[in-house]
């Protein structure tokens, strides 16, 4: 789907049906989610978060039973399709499952095709084109994380499934906001190990680049694989980094002070207690 501005994007459907990913599930979705998906999408996209889109919202006349609470007690709810769109849909997983069946050669196609498409700045006959775009990716995620962090965001299943290789937010699941700061808090409801409280979302991160890592592997000679872990290891001080800018901005610090981090822990502690 091309835009007036010239611009590509891929139109996706959620609710509408079973696909080959859906594994045991229904591919149905129900009214009430389907609304949060299509408004927190589009409040993030004018917060200023890259992140998927939605175009439409359609209500369907088919029940859909859900067992909202994972407690035993289904009940039955209305369906809807959100109409998606996103620049790419391609995640981390999707190169993790290739490696990990052994189809290098789809895999190396298909790497090449996501980076002629949308990492116009990397060179299709640089050697170290895989480099760069791992370099690429673990900064601009590092990015995005920040920038949830900053408007107080925690997305709800952040496996490698739900991690863009384009670093944009998708899959709105379970997700949710926090009105004050609470380093524990926990927007999904099944998370029972809190694996992605809001305090532990910067580690996810880390955790699925190096699973993205891991996929890029084979594609990598011994000189490359050094420079990509480093790349990996530099991953905590630009997120920390990007942290600091952001909140420095919305308390209006200018400058350089050896206080600031000081500063902007002790009013999260704050807002924490109150």
């Amino acid at each position: 789907y091309f835009c007036r501005h010239g611009e590509r994007w891929e139109l996706q459907l959620k609710g509408s049906g079973k696909t080959p990913y859906s594994r045991n599930g229904d591919g149905r979705a129900v009214l009430p989610s389907s609304v949060r998906e299509f408004l927190c999408s589009e409040a993030m996209h004018y917060l200023g978060i890259p992140t998927s889109r939605a175009a439409s919202l359609v209500v369907s006349d088919d029940d859909v039973w859900r067992d909202q609470f994972y407690n035993g007690n289904i009940k039955k709810e209305r369906g809807a399709i959100v109409l998606r769109l996103a620049k790419s849909w391609f995640r981390i997983g999707s190169l993790e499952i290739l490696t990990h069946s052994g189809e290098l050669d789809l895999l190396r196609r298909l790497l090449d095709f996501i980076i002629q498409e949308h990492f116009p700045s990397i060179a299709m006959n640089d050697s170290n084109r895989y480099l760069e775009f791992f370099s690429t990716v673990v900064s601009e995620t590092a990015n995005l994380i920040a920038l949830w962090m900053s408007v107080g965001f925690a997305h709800g299943v952040c496996n490698t499934d739900n991690f863009s290789l384009l670093s944009i937010t998708i899959d709105y699941g379970p997700f949710g906001f926090i009105d004050s700061y609470d380093p524990n808090f926990v927007p999904n409801t099944s998370d029972d190990e809190r694996r992605y409280k809001i305090g532990n979302q910067a580690n996810v991160g880390l955790f699925n680049l190096s699973k993205l890592l891991q996929a890029l592997k084979p594609l990598l000679d011994p000189r490359q694989k050094e420079l990509a872990s480093q790349i990996l290891e530099g991953y905590g001080e630009h997120y920390y980094s990007r942290f600091t800018e952001l909140f420095k901005t919305k308390l209006g610090l200018l400058g350089e002070n050896e206080n600031d981090n000081f500063l902007i822990a002790f009013l999260l502690k704050v807002s924490l207690l109150c």
